[in-house]
């Protein structure tokens, strides 16, 4: 079954909505952006979702799911080009579980940090699948996310689906990019990615819709 991942959440409501329907990743941005969160609400969103069993032991699909079985759904602090240090305190403050990097970080950048990664690569129009493979390495999750000149994610942007397939057949691979209710079907179908990450497509107005968050979890559900 398609891993499910709500990204940009900043109330614990919205956290505890998407936990009720069955999202198994819950994003919290740390990264420069108008969803981006103060460590005091990263906080209270841990808080919210309930007792944690940890973070998975090592940044593979398999740990991810192991966890996910045994816990509530797992806590994803999303940032961009900051130090180290800086990410692996607030993981530790915040209850992390998993870390998000988004922004021009080189790979080697996930060995120094002390969650499992989950490295987003921006996918440029003119990429082909072989072009993204050549660019990722071990030790960490791939995200794949459309290139938007000035956003770090959250811009409601669909990148090539075929292009994403190719990727997936040779790499586990978690979908994001103007993923909505409407279309996750279609993009699973098409993708068969491990993950979809949703953000912009499950808001309504700039904010979080729990009629929304419910529609898409129930369809990428059931489409895989």
């Amino acid at each position: 079954m398609t891993i499910v991942k709500i990204c940009g959440v900043s109330e614990p409501r919205h956290a505890r909505a998407a936990a009720s329907y069955g999202a198994d990743l819950i994003g919290v941005v740390f990264a420069p952006s108008r969803r981006q969160v103060t460590m005091g609400q990263a906080r209270r969103i841990a808080e919210a979702l309930g007792e944690r069993g940890g973070p998975p032991a090592v940044p593979s699909v398999d740990a991810v799911e192991e966890r996910l079985r045994a816990a509530r759904p797992l806590l994803v602090g999303v940032f961009a080009d900051q130090d180290a240090d800086t990410i692996n305190a607030i993981a530790d403050d915040c209850a992390l579980d998993l870390i998000q990097l988004s922004g021009s970080e080189p790979w080697e950048a996930c060995a120094s940090l002390n969650r499992p990664v989950l490295k987003c690569l921006k996918v440029h129009e003119d990429q082909t699948a072989p072009d993204i493979l050549a660019q990722v390495h071990g030790g960490a999750l791939l995200l794949l996310d459309p290139y938007v000149e000035g956003a770090y994610g959250g811009a409601g942007v669909t990148l090539d689906w075929d292009v994403a397939a190719g990727v997936a057949q040779e790499q586990p691979v978690m979908l994001a990019g103007g993923l909505r209710p409407d279309n996750v079907v279609r993009a699973v179908g098409t993708v068969h990615p491990w993950a979809v990450d949703v953000s912009s497509g499950v808001e309504t107005e700039g904010l979080k819709d729990v009629s929304k968050i419910r529609a898409f979890i129930k369809a990428a559900k059931e489409a895989s």
